[in-house]
């Protein structure tokens, strides 16, 4: 029965040639507050080091278009830097190693214009993320990875198919926004290009030194997500080593409510639905790998979004910051091989609630005294939820919505983990999820029969209760 809830979903392996017509900077078009010598503080939230990447998601749209693309866009993001100017800096380190926002002459979003003899209909199924589309993302030639000093904080790519669609491949540096804060940057940018005006709802609020630091800083968490860890299991040598895929999947609102259901078995406390989800997957995907040893202790990492947990005082409307914290479960492998899902699902549940106002001070004050200098894999699988984002809905440039608006490539960072709305029209309000992970082609058909919990009876039982 449960196979039926959960679908693989198969993305065709493509080249898509593309020419680059040219690079245009854009600059806000009216009076800013973007001056040349300006700086602009970022609170630790921004400038932690899961932060300094660009988050880079692509966004498709059919070819019925009766407006010009570029200079619609163009002109829409010129608009819209006005009030949202920190988008047209630069990132620097100041004292420390701690970054800052400065503005200097001739800088600017970055757009790129250009175009493939290949149709949308070449590209396959758009509704399954595909690694084959990263050309559709502007990378500088030699870009370093992670490298977010002196980088353009928005580059768009957009590029034209023969077939008359588009597609419209961003980055976004991480340290001005967070998930919600860039889909409330991304709805402006739409609503605007729709508009023909500048259209900014609710108005944006920089506000960064809101999180300033405690003096003294005041640590009052052992903060296991940030810890440095000598990995001594053969996990993350197991993804590196070996050339990872990505493998996705659709998980029906069924398949959710169950897993829910079993997760909360023997818990008094409810559970969530991502809960269950996370725990199933992290206990799949370490079965999957077969990592050793038992007792080795690992990490499950995900975001928590703690807007609603300030409350003394709140924050501002229009606040398109960082505001999340990095909860952190640990298990034994042995704990999650051989014990049951409901265990597991209390502790990612335990992780989740751990955040509070007093924990995210405490994180701002932990990074002040002990500024993480690399990002660290060790033993650890992070998942990032989605589902919550209005990323379909924000995307409406005057086209319509996009046929698909996401991620594209997991494999650079393989321990990395996403849990991603279903775009399809004709699911709209499904409540269906696509989950895209990475593993070694080694261990994909394990994963899959766990994650879908195929076999007999007993071997689903064996794989929820133990």
């Amino acid at each position: 029965m449960a196979p039926l809830w959960v679908q693989e979903l198969h993305f065709p392996h493509l080249n898509i040639p593309i020419t680059i017509d040219r690079m245009v900077p854009v600059m806000p078009c009216g009076p800013s507050l973007a001056a040349p010598g300006k700086t602009l503080y970022l609170s630790n939230l921004d400038d932690m080091i899961g932060a300094r990447v660009f988050t880079p998601t692509i966004y498709f749209y059919p070819s019925d278009h009766k407006k010009p693309v570029m200079s619609t866009l163009r002109k829409a993001l010129a608009r819209v830097l006005v009030p949202y100017y920190p988008l047209s800096g630069r990132l620097r380190e100041t004292r420390n190693g701690k970054l800052e926002v400065f503005f200097g002459p001739e800088q600017g979003a970055l757009m790129v214009e250009a175009h493939s003899e290949m149709s949308l209909a070449d590209l396959g199924d758009l509704s399954v993320p595909n690694p084959a589309w990263t050309p559709l993302i502007f990378r500088f030639p030699n870009e370093e990875p992670y490298k977010v000093l002196d980088m353009p904080l928005l580059i768009a790519q957009v590029t034209l198919f023969s077939c008359g669609g588009f597609s419209i491949g961003l980055r976004l540096c991480h340290c001005i926004c967070d998930g919600l804060g860039a889909m409330q940057f991304i709805s402006a940018w739409a609503a605007t290009a729709k508009a023909g005006r500048l259209i900014t709802k609710p108005e944006p609020c920089w506000d960064r030194e809101f999180f300033r630091p405690r003096d003294p800083p005041l640590v009052k968490f052992p903060h296991m997500e940030f810890m440095r860890i000598d990995d001594g299991s053969s996990l993350t040598t197991s993804l590196w080593q070996a050339k990872p895929v990505q493998k996705c999947y659709r998980i029906g609102n069924q398949f959710q409510a169950w897993l829910k259901t079993i997760g909360q078995q023997g818990n008094t406390s409810s559970c969530t639905t991502f809960d269950a989800m996370a725990a199933h997957i992290w206990r799949s995907w370490v079965k999957a790998l077969d990592v050793k040893p038992l007792d080795y202790e690992l990490r499950l990492t995900f975001s928590v979004n703690a807007r609603r947990k300030l409350k003394n005082p709140p924050l501002k409307d229009g606040f398109y910051g960082n505001v999340v914290c990095v909860a952190c479960a640990t298990s034994t492998v042995s704990e999650l091989v051989h014990g049951c899902l409901s265990d597991t699902t209390r502790l990612v549940r335990e992780a989740r609630l751990g955040v509070s106002e007093e924990y995210l001070r405490s994180t701002v004050d932990y990074v002040e005294v002990d500024r993480p200098r690399k990002l660290e894999f060790g033993g650890k699988l992070t998942i990032t939820q989605w589902t919550r984002f209005s990323i379909y809905e924000s995307a409406d440039f005057g086209w319509g919505r996009p046929a698909y608006a996401g991620p594209i490539d997991l494999t650079p960072t393989p321990q990395v983990c996403v849990f991603l709305p279903e775009g399809e029209a004709d699911h709209i309000g499904s409540e269906a999820m696509v989950v895209c992970i990475c593993l070694p082609e080694s261990a994909t058909k394990k994963f899959t029969e766990l994650l879908c919990l195929m076999g007999s009876n007993e071997e689903i039982a064996n794989a929820i209760y133990q």
